[in-house]
């Protein structure tokens, strides 16, 4: 048990500092077109993941006739949250658009009770309030058009959060292979057409970050997947939140970007709720454990 414990942490932090990689990757993909990046993050993911699975034969990668339509609203949740947040990094300091973007597990929560029926406990209304109120202070709202970045990085959190909540309705009836595989073919089907209209090509820099964004997402999507596999997932989510640390000191070695004194204060905000949220999960298993009557 611990040593899956060790495992899951170790994925977890692994996979936080691929996606970080990832998008230092798309910020240095420079001017390029959005639809050009795009297309490469889920072709190339599609490609490293799909390679491995050849042997095992079409039933991996169509999935089960009843859970297509959940793997295709899945995947178009998926693409329009990773368009807005690479708009979002090609606009904003890597944290704060890292930051924002770990907005999703409170919309996981919000759509929870909205389509999911379940019930808000006393604490996550405040808490997802006070999480809100961080974001605020990142997005620093004004009456022009100079807030559309950051209003892009929260709707990429909205519909990321939409996407892991499709995802739970798929856990059990679909391997985690083929929800990768439909996610990034079906990205790489419909970007394919706006990123051949809009090619720009690339210099050789540009060329390695386009692939390297690619691999890089493949390698933090492996590495989640890993984690979730080897250890329950509230036990471990909350080393996700490394993401934003990775962020902050690649923005700061790499393009020396400095987040200001009220994005730090959010992200304080924002990191808080997801530690006293944690705490309150672990606190009620281990209050349900000690209750249950193997444990007398």
């Amino acid at each position: 048990m611990i040593h899956e414990m060790r495992k899951g942490i170790i994925s977890m932090l692994l996979s936080a500092l691929f996606f970080s990689i990832m998008g230092v990757t798309v910020k240095y993909s420079g001017a390029l077109p959005l639809a050009q990046k795009v297309l490469f993050r889920n072709l190339v993911m599609f490609i490293v993941v799909a390679l491995p699975l050849l042997r095992r034969g079409p039933a991996i990668f169509m999935g089960h006739r009843g859970s297509r339509g959940l793997l295709l609203i899945r995947s178009l949740f998926g693409l329009t949250g990773v368009a807005l947040y690479f708009y979002s990094l090609g606009k904003l300091n890597l944290g704060d658009a890292s930051i924002l973007n770990k907005l999703s597990p409170f919309f996981v929560t919000l759509f929870s009770v909205l389509f999911l029926k379940n019930k808000l406990n006393s604490y996550q209304a405040p808490a997802l309030l006070v999480a809100f109120g961080g974001a605020l202070l990142i997005i620093k709202p004004q009456w022009d058009l100079s807030v559309l970045p950051a209003l892009a990085g929260v709707a990429a959190a909205i519909t990321a959060g939409a996407a892991y909540t499709v995802i739970s309705h798929l856990k059990g009836k679909e391997a985690p292979e083929t929800v990768m595989l439909w996610f990034s073919g079906i990205s790489t089907l419909i970007t394919l057409p706006f990123a051949l209209v809009l090619w720009e090509t690339p210099e050789l820099r540009e060329w390695a970050a386009l692939i390297g964004t690619g691999v890089f997402a493949a390698a933090g999507q492996y590495f989640l997947t890993m984690a979730y596999q080897s250890a329950p997932p509230s036990e471990i989510s909350i080393f996700n939140y490394s993401h934003i640390l990775f962020s902050l000191i690649m923005g700061f070695l790499v393009f020396g970007e400095v987040p200001d004194l009220l994005s730090l204060i959010g992200a304080v905000l924002i990191i808080g709720v997801a530690l006293f949220l944690y705490w309150k999960v672990r606190r009620t298993e281990t209050i349900s454990a000690m209750s249950s009557p193997q444990s007398r």
